[in-house]
């Protein structure tokens, strides 16, 4: 879960996105739209779900492990390997 105003807001935005997406998806395939257009909505809903869910995830990542010190400092290299980590599982989400 978003925790800053800023992450829900722009969770929020991506939600109504996918739902319009949805949506369109949803008169599309009541209209019998051919499935080449079809597949090709799809693909970009599925797209924009993976999207938000690693952006919660990055957003988690950096929650529970991000806000480790050593010694009272934050330690920088955590981020580092955060952004290592969602580098390598964003290739995975595609």
């Amino acid at each position: 879960m978003p925790h800053s105003l800023e992450d829900k807001k722009r969770a929020i935005r991506r939600l109504r996105r996918i739902r319009g997406q949805a949506e369109a998806l949803e008169r599309a395939v009541e209209a019998g739209t051919e499935c080449g257009p079809l597949l090709q909505q799809i693909a970009a809903l599925r797209g924009a779900t993976t999207g938000l869910m690693a952006e919660v995830l990055d957003s988690h990542l950096r929650e529970t492990f991000g806000q480790a010190q050593v010694a009272g400092s934050a330690v920088p290299e955590r981020d580092a390997e955060i952004d290592e980590i969602m580098r390598l599982l964003r290739t995975y989400l595609k």
